[in-house]
């Protein structure tokens, strides 16, 4: 190893580094203590605890979100994406801004305009109970047990190794679980304006990292330490790493060039990238949550700074697997990347974090706990949400008061972590193919269904409750089919986007893999083609039709410049990275 990074690395935090972190814990605390004691009289109303209703202002509904959505799965996993792939894997970052510009000018007027505020109050709505039914629990179990535990787990794995190794797994577990209860007990306010805070710590402490990361490959390549020359020696070491798009493989390429495309091929961008983009900003408590207490001009800049943030996230969360990944090539972090001997590219950003000097590292590992925290607190606050207004109340207890529904609402948070804790408690969470995959692939059994379902029973006036149930549960039937059956047909299937892996089956017929994205798309097509037929069945003049006029759709001039300034960026990065 070089003697400079082995100077530079050191295990665990030293007392400078847990004095930052401190002052984070207490800043954040004391911050949202000081909120809830505010508005600790009034807060008994479920508007004011779960959306924290007209109080929240644009920039802290854009941080919020960004707090909410980059976790673990997007520090650890796609950074260990980075390492693997490249910068393609940018690409649910930047089509993301584009999403968020969706939501805010199409998605928010509908939400706003019927006081929505939860997704199965929505399909109540516009279909029945049965739908709404359906995806209430498609969504608890999915928010709880892929979601709430996936990245709870990622993030104690990647602070314990960080702070004492793997023995203190578990203390770490505990201790992030606890506090992220404590900030999402206070309701939503709480979280909206603590996140602000996180956001600011996530995105120094992330550019501190990404620093430090481009400055050791400048001293791998004798350029001294300056982070822009190594970005140029990034380019040059690597380009491979720096292409956006990824063609369909000749049968006899590049094993690791069909990797690469296997998890982000070009033909996402005609389906599955899309589906997975709008359903989780337009389509996600988890998510929507943030702007639904808010009026449409408040929450369409909050969506749009949330999305001007997007463009920068791959700098913070993507750059330093690069890093790791040029590093290794030349025989750096092989200590820090393998685990019996093979590399694991999900421990890239902890292999970075490792050589931060002190007081940095421990801003970086405050940046990590902050990203950590913001999502667990949001996804566990969308999980009582859901719970409470679309469960108890509807089913359990019907004349429930708004304040038994509040303390409802914080009993099954405090419920849902021991689930969560319950599940990572063996340090055994299987995840393969890396943390950012495994939650992305998993959503999306279910994404395509819920995706055709909302968007036709927004925009197609005929769309009917037995045509949204049938694309629930046909999406989800599909997903399954097109992820784990169809790549077991022979090579002559109709799947054009298929790649045959080379293994041969018992008639010597060739196995097939598709791109979970491709899959998500083939599943979409076929789930709306369904939903249009069934419909088309169904009465023309349809009583739960939503009412839309092109004025919903019409935004402010600032609006307008921030959409087009946001595009031009986007444009050029892709025009740049192509």
């Amino acid at each position: 190893m070089n003697s400079s990074l082995t100077l530079a690395l050191s295990t665990g935090l030293t007392a400078i580094d847990y004095t930052v972190f401190l002052v984070y814990l207490v800043v954040v605390a004391s911050y949202g203590y000081w909120i809830y004691s505010k508005k600790k009289r009034e807060e008994t109303s479920t508007t004011d605890f779960f959306l924290a209703e007209g109080s929240l202002t644009w920039w802290a509904i854009g941080a919020s979100l960004i707090a909410s959505n980059i976790s673990a799965e997007q520090f650890i996993g796609m950074s260990g994406s980075g390492f693997k792939v490249g910068i393609a894997v940018a690409a649910f970052e930047w089509i993301a801004a584009i999403s968020l510009i969706v939501v805010g000018v199409f998605f928010m007027p509908i939400y706003l305009k019927n006081r929505i505020y939860t997704m199965p109050q929505f399909l109540t709505q516009r279909y029945n109970e049965s739908v709404a039914m359906i995806m209430t629990i498609f969504w608890l179990f999915l928010y709880i047990f892929i979601n709430l535990t996936s990245i709870l787990f990622l993030g104690s794995l990647a602070i314990s190794k960080l702070v004492g190794g793997d023995g203190s797994f578990h203390y770490v577990l505990i201790a992030l679980a606890l506090f992220a209860t404590f900030i999402t007990l206070g309701g939503m306010k709480v979280i909206g304006y603590t996140d602000v805070i996180q956001v600011v710590v996530l995105i120094f402490g992330g550019l501190a990292t990404t620093y430090i990361a481009l400055t050791m490959v400048s001293e791998q390549f004798g350029l001294g330490k300056d982070a822009i020359a190594g970005f140029g020696a990034l380019l040059k070491e690597a380009p491979d790493h720096f292409r956006m798009m990824l063609w369909k493989p000749a049968p006899d390429a590049d094993p690791v060039y069909v990797t690469k495309y296997l998890a982000l091929p070009a033909a996402m961008y005609f389906g599955g990238q899309w589906v997975a983009n709008l359903n989780y900003w337009g389509c996600n408590q988890y998510i929507t949550q943030r702007a639904l207490g808010a009026d449409l001009e408040t929450a369409r800049k909050g969506l749009l700074f949330a999305g001007f943030l997007k463009l920068m996230m791959p700098i913070i969360v993507m750059l330093p697997g690069i890093a790791a990944f040029v590093l290794y090539q030349k025989g750096q972090l092989v200590g820090e990347m393998e685990k019996d001997g093979v590399v694991v590219a999900d421990q890239a950003y902890s292999a970075i974090l490792g050589f931060l000097p002190t007081g940095l590292r421990g801003l970086s590992v405050a940046a990590l706990t902050a990203a950590i925290v913001a999502s667990l607190a949001g996804k566990a606050n969308s999980i009582s949400t859901i719970f409470t207004l679309d469960i108890y109340k509807k089913y359990l207890d019907k004349d429930a008061s708004e304040k038994k529904q509040v303390w409802i609402g914080r009993l099954f948070i405090l419920f849902s972590m021991v689930i969560a804790i319950a599940c990572t408690w063996k340090d055994s969470f299987n995840i393969e193919k890396g943390g950012f995959d495994f939650i992305q692939k998993y959503t999306g059994y279910v994404s395509p269904g819920i995706f055709a379902v909302f968007m036709l029973g927004m925009f197609w006036r005929r769309t009917t409750g037995a045509a949204a149930i049938a694309g629930v549960i046909l999406g989800f039937l599909l997903s399954i089919f097109f992820n784990d059956i169809a790549p077991g047909l022979s090579q002559n299937n109709f799947l054009y986007t298929a790649y045959p892996n080379g293994k041969l089956t018992d008639d010597g017929a060739k196995i097939f893999e598709i791109p979970y994205l491709i899959c998500m798309g083939w599943a979409f097509a076929f789930t709306v083609l369904a939903m249009v037929i069934i419909s088309l069945f169904g009465p023309k003049d349809n009583p739960k039709a939503i009412d839309i006029d092109s004025s919903m759709f019409k935004v402010s001039p600032l609006t307008a410049f921030l959409i087009f300034t946001t595009l031009a960026i986007l444009g050029a990065l892709y025009a740049r990275f192509w």
